[in-house]
């Protein structure tokens, strides 16, 4: 009878340590293409992201040139960001759910805004 409620306290234990583990990260790496929306207009950019552990890195391609991107992943949130020259320090803050990424961004001179990123194919 103890042995019974000993197994059943280990099981109930050991699966709220499953569920209050870590969320796993989704996977960002590959090209996206991202629809921009700024206070100063709109326009399109193409990423293309690595990711290593919770590392971001990669390239920006849009208004701004091509870029460098760094920047961090976990679970679903996705922070990553470059310097321009021409706009400042540029940012975005999301949620990938798949192959969609949503969220705001900062495009440092050139105002802020919204972005939302699909895989690209």
């Amino acid at each position: 009878m103890i042995t019974r409620k000993l197994l059943s306290a280990a099981a109930v234990l050991l699966g709220l340590a499953v569920f209050s583990g870590p969320v796993a990260a989704q996977n960002v790496a590959g090209e996206w293409l991202f629809e921009v929306d700024l206070d100063a207009g709109s326009g399109e950019a193409t990423f293309v992201f690595e990711v290593d552990g919770g590392e971001i890195t990669g390239t920006y391609v849009g208004i701004l040139g091509e870029q460098a991107v760094t920047g961090t992943i976990e679970g679903d949130v996705v922070r990553f960001g470059f310097e321009a020259d021409d706009a400042g320090s540029v940012s975005f803050d999301g949620v990938i759910d798949g192959d969609v990424i949503e969220g705001e961004c900062v495009y440092g001179l050139l105002g802020s805004g919204t972005f939302f990123g699909s895989r690209g194919e």
